[in-house]
């Protein structure tokens, strides 16, 4: 046998392995399947019932659920159901000693991804399993399989909410529909976009952005749709449009719900025929696009008041992914500062090694309206006025404008005034003892004293005399007698 593995290297391993959550209420096929599941090189984890399956569903997030039909309390297909609701794209295989073809058909027509029989063949269970795991919208590889995982690796998150729309989007980049990203302004839709390109068979072809909000509509037609030459004032050549320069790739259009609605007509029109015709042009040219667009606006309240023509609304909302705003995401703020952090450092060529607990701390309570952009906005401002390697909570309170509170034992509270007090007498008197200790009502010994607790010098608060001299003999208190 093999020696066991270390701790560091026993959990990297796991973190590797395919999750798959097993359920059964016979003890003895519960260890088989485990065992069968394990030597294939998956992590199983095994409950008796679908009420223990549901209690570790969040927690474990597993890849596949393996689940007998006939269980106590709710039964497979009830389970099922419940996955279902929670999490659409986790496929469920169910197994049942009592296996009849309508339970298969009903099983199947409800989305149950397989249906074995009890006795089932090793290689039978591991293949559907195989093929269960290959469509799976949460079989995410592991962050260090770069190859597999690197169509989204500019997104950083460790959340359960940002993985459910990572495993959608990996699922709907694999085809051509056209999908429309909503989330507030710098929630990272764009990023969103870039990464379903990667993941979807256009990966090897242009990737174009536009912010249909940032260019005046004058413009905007020729922007998208291009013009030759003459069109208009100022058009001394022809101009290929942004659906050209996407062709055979992917046209992200951002804040699509700023568009005028004369160039939502043309947009149209373009999506129907798969063609563009450029201003001033006579001819349409084919384009073979596929279409991401986002928007932070409410579409539906557009629709309503006519600002968004519903046929357009249709076309580019095939698909809906809905981002989280970074509030609703909290478990990654110490991860996405920790990134910004890395790279801004280089940036700013400085040696910084991460946040002091309290910043941390500070950083993950904040309210964020302006959600990832605003997080990467705070850090590299702490990156740029940041004197040690370890950034402080003055910092990002700075950073965020949070007024910084001190809070003061009475002690130290009471020094400080004492300090503060004696200096403004000095300062009023131009450092004249006699009249700073009868203006607080101390005699000149008791004064002094004062003066020399707080380590001050009367004589640095005087002005100079007109022949350059100054009175010397009044720094000096009286000599006892």
């Amino acid at each position: 046998m093999s020696p066991p593995a270390s701790a560091a290297g026993a959990a990297a391993s796991a973190a590797s392995k395919t999750r798959i959550l097993v359920v059964d209420d016979d003890a003895d096929l519960l260890r088989l399947l485990s065992l069968r599941l394990n030597a294939a090189g998956h992590a199983v984890t095994a409950v008796a019932s679908a009420e223990e399956a549901l209690a570790r569903l969040d927690v474990l997030r597993p890849q596949l659920v393996l689940s007998d039909v006939r269980l106590p309390g709710l039964d497979g297909l009830q389970l099922f159901d419940a996955v279902q609701t929670r999490y659409p794209g986790l496929p469920v295989i169910l197994l049942t000693a009592h296996g009849t073809i309508p339970d298969a058909v009903d099983a199947t027509l409800r989305g149950v991804f397989s249906y074995l029989t009890k006795p089932f063949d090793g290689k039978d269970l591991l293949a559907a399993v195989d093929r269960a795991l290959a469509v799976s919208t949460a079989a995410r590889p592991a962050a260090g399989n770069k190859p597999r995982d690197a169509w989204r690796e500019e997104i950083v998150s460790r959340s359960a909410v940002m993985d459910e729309v990572l495993a959608e989007a990996r699922l709907v980049a694999a085809g051509d529909a056209s999908v429309l990203i909503r989330g507030e302004s710098g929630s990272g839709k764009e990023l969103l976009a870039r990464a379903i390109h990667r993941a979807g068979p256009r990966a090897d072809g242009p990737f174009v952005a536009v912010n249909c909000s940032a260019i005046p509509e004058a413009l905007l037609e020729s922007e998208l749709f291009g013009h030759v030459k003459g069109a208009f004032t100022g058009a001394v050549t022809n101009h290929r449009g942004l659906f050209q320069s996407a062709h055979g790739g992917t046209l992200f259009l951002d804040e699509i719900g700023d568009m005028p609605p004369a160039l939502q007509v043309k947009l149209l029109r373009v999506l129907q025929e798969r063609q563009v015709r450029p201003v001033g042009a006579q001819q349409s040219i084919a384009v073979d696009v596929r279409i991401l667009s986002a928007t932070h606006r409410d579409l539906e309240a557009a629709l309503a008041s006519g600002e968004f023509r519903e046929d357009l609304y249709y076309r580019l909302n095939v698909v809906t992914l809905t981002l989280p705003t970074l509030a609703e995401r909290r478990e990654d703020i110490p991860l996405l500062a920790q990134h910004f952090l890395q790279r801004l450092a280089s940036k700013y060529h400085k040696k910084l090694n991460g946040f002091a607990p309290d910043a941390l701390s500070a950083l993950a309570t904040a309210a964020w309206p302006g959600n990832v952009r605003q997080l990467h906005n705070v850090v590299e401002q702490v990156c740029a006025l940041a004197t040690a390697p370890l950034i402080p909570l003055a910092l990002v309170q700075r950073a965020l404008r949070v007024p910084t509170v001190e809070v003061l034992t009475y002690a130290e509270a009471r020094r400080r005034f004492e300090h503060d007090y004696l200096v403004g007498l000095l300062k009023l008197t131009d450092g004249q003892v006699a009249d700073a200790a009868r203006l607080a009502d101390r005699n000149r010994t008791e004064f002094y004293r004062l003066l020399q607790k707080n380590g001050l010098t009367p004589g640095l608060f005087r002005s100079e005399s007109p022949d350059g001299d100054s009175d010397a003999a009044a720094q000096q208190p009286p000599v006892a007698g």
